[in-house]
């Protein structure tokens, strides 16, 4: 049962259903927290491509590079705490959701899991094109 909470959370977090509950995101920090969730989706889906598509990693990690440069140069000194906390439940929710992608037993949630997954990615791409 304990796995099926953490995957249940990591979905939620994921898709935005759950925030948490530790530090609440206010208007002054959505955008330092968009680009910290990216950063965190960004190093998951580099290191999934890592294993099933090698190729694709090279851009996914020019790209993951970018969004680094930018959230440090937009970070506050003294939120460094608060955003490497952003960018590793980002990662480990992502990791989660490209896990579930690749292995779950069922087709349709395998679907959904990819489409969920490519949807967060090109949201974040549309932070650097914006």
């Amino acid at each position: 049962m304990g796995s099926l909470k953490t995957i249940l959370c990591a979905t939620l977090l994921t898709t935005g259903l759950l925030a948490p509950q530790a530090r609440a995101v206010d208007g002054a920090d959505a955008q330092l927290h968009g680009f910290a969730t990216c950063a965190g989706r960004l190093s998951a889906l580099m290191e999934h491509q890592w294993m099933f598509d090698g190729a694709a990693s090279e851009e996914t990690e020019h790209s993951r590079a970018l969004v680094i440069d930018i959230l440090d140069a937009m970070m506050p000194a003294d939120r460094g705490r608060d955003v490497l906390s952003w960018r590793i439940e980002a990662k480990v929710a992502h990791s989660a959701l490209l896990t579930r992608a690749s292995f779950a037993q069922e087709p349709r949630d395998r679907i959904w899991a990819a489409r969920t997954a490519l949807r967060l990615t090109e949201d974040c791409q549309r932070f650097l094109l914006g």
